[in-house]
């Protein structure tokens, strides 16, 4: 087993003051790491991920699913990330050059009221690019 060792750093300098952060984050009992680069098209939706009880290329079990990164490598192009649990499902815009990044896909709900929170586990994530073919690097790290 690993660790994964994540790092998030920002850096900015705004009149003269620092308003830079780091942050560290260190996901124990790693076994496996899936990172690949998937050309996603505008004609169509393209699953980029699947959760189950079984694995396959692109299909993790869910349950062993501690990250998951999804950064998109086009210099303009947005594309649109489509998530989906057996009753629940949001959709996010992820534009060029970003990241959307997922400590474990259970704990998804699309309710509008934090009070009615139903927690179910992301199965499904699609994606469809704005207007050309747009390149995503998927990076899921499993137990």
């Amino acid at each position: 087993m690993a660790t994964l060792k994540v790092n998030i750093t920002e850096a900015v300098t705004l009149n003269g003051s620092n308003y830079g952060a780091k942050n560290a984050l260190s996901i124990s009992g790693i076994n496996g790491v899936d990172k690949r680069i998937v050309s996603v098209l505008h004609s169509a939706k393209q699953q980029i991920y699947a959760g189950g009880s079984v694995v396959a290329q692109g299909t993790y079990i869910s349950a062993n699913v501690k990250y998951i990164r999804i950064t998109n490598l086009h210099a303009s192009r947005f594309v649109v990330l489509h998530f989906e649990g057996s009753s629940h499902y949001s959709q996010h815009k992820l534009e060029a050059g970003k990241s959307f990044i997922l400590g474990t896909p259970v704990g998804f709900d699309n309710h509008a009221d934090l009070d009615s929170f139903s927690s179910e586990t992301i199965t499904k994530i699609d994606a469809k690019a704005d207007t050309g073919t747009v390149d995503l690097e998927i990076y899921v790290a499993t137990a």
